[in-house]
């Protein structure tokens, strides 16, 4: 098997909040993370495409291909947004990187048109990252 990966970025705001807790309670649970009016993070996300090349093209996926995927389906709806307020698919969802990177593949797994979707890396900042590998 090969496994290819396409990096890319984007810059996005969040509150780490649950509404069924007390504002103390957030901000004991999720620290500065619960600041009302958020916080913002500069993401790098990896994802990862496993399978066999294909005889006529020498590739598991063409990588032009999964870059206008990840544009069209995750970058140009969560870059330079507010992750809480503004991304539908993430509307009533803790904005963490871990919930990020499921609602993420829920999205970009069906579209991935060869190869099968193997993980996606989110780096939150350069100290945090979290990998998921499908469900």
């Amino acid at each position: 098997m090969i496994y290819v990966t396409r990096r890319v970025t984007f810059s996005a705001s969040h509150r780490l909040f649950n509404p069924r807790l007390s504002d103390k309670e957030n901000e004991e649970l999720f620290d500065k993370c619960a600041n009302r009016n958020g916080h913002g993070h500069n993401y790098i996300m990896e994802v990862t495409v496993v399978g066999e090349p294909q005889e006529h093209t020498g590739y598991v996926v063409d990588l032009k291909t999964l870059k206008e995927i990840l544009r069209q389906e995750i970058v140009d709806k969560v870059d330079h947004r507010h992750l809480n307020e503004d991304v539908d698919f993430l509307k009533g969802i803790i904005p963490t990187a871990e919930n990020i990177a499921k609602v993420f593949w829920r999205i970009l797994q069906p579209k991935i048109p060869d190869g099968k979707l193997f993980s996606i890396r989110l780096h939150e900042t350069e100290n945090n990252v979290v990998e998921y590998r499908g469900e």
